[in-house]
């Protein structure tokens, strides 16, 4: 049923995006096929910016000719869209509340905190480290003794939504000393066993990869 509904899926995204990557994983845990297309970014294509006018960004998912923007809208969409898969998000409306509350604390902490910690060095980075081992600290809380953060669901929303960035937290420690195994072994430990999904190993790039992406751009910025 899902090879009828999907037809049309095209994702535009970079393989180093994070926000892409979680795309990636909902689709192959929605067992949805679909073309995907890779942007260089210092080069946009005329379907990206004709797709996405306003930001100019990736991700973008191309439905049927229609065009759907940002990643956690994107997941949203395709719960809604192909009822029959596996669902991402909670049934019950206070749970799904909950989930989406969670995915955008991660765009606006986890992501926040590390771009800022990737902009700075020396002294400057004191205080964003401290906000990225308590962040750490307030996931790992928010996981508690469940599997995953989908609770009895299983792997789920908020699992899609921080997963991608479990690949930076090899450079959180060789950049700036915060050891996620250290300070949040749970959520380290929920990393690996997400990392032995198909949908996620195959949709992330490794944490080598990410660390000399960092290196290279902090030295493209003059930080290094």
């Amino acid at each position: 049923m899902a090879g009828e509904k999907n037809a049309g899926l095209v994702l535009l995204s970079s393989s180093m995006s994070p926000f892409g990557q979680r795309c990636s994983i909902a689709l192959a845990e929605k067992g949805l096929t679909h073309e995907y297309v890779e942007e260089d970014l210092g080069a946009k294509s005329d379907l990206l910016l004709h797709s996405n006018p306003i930001y100019k960004q990736i991700p973008v998912l191309l439905h049927g000719g229609r065009t759907i923007i940002e990643s956690l809208i994107i997941v949203q969409y395709l719960d809604e869209a192909f009822p029959g898969t596996r669902s991402l998000l909670p049934a019950d409306p206070y749970e799904r509340a909950r989930a989406r509350f969670w995915a955008d604390y991660v765009d606006k902490k986890v992501y926040g905190c590390a771009s800022r910690l990737y902009m700075v060095k020396g002294q400057p980075q004191v205080l964003p480290k401290l906000e990225m081992v308590d962040i750490l600290k307030t996931l790992e809380g928010e996981l508690g003794g469940k599997e995953f953060f989908g609770g009895e669901q299983g792997f789920g929303f908020v699992d899609v939504a921080l997963m991608p960035f479990a690949t930076w937290f090899e450079s959180f420690d060789r950049c700036w000393g915060v050891g996620v195994a250290e300070v949040a072994p749970t959520l380290a430990a929920w990393a690996a066993q997400c990392m032995e999904r198909e949908s996620v190993s195959k949709s992330l790039c490794s944490p080598k990869e990410v660390y000399d992406f960092i290196d290279e751009m902090r030295k493209d910025l003059g930080i290094e």
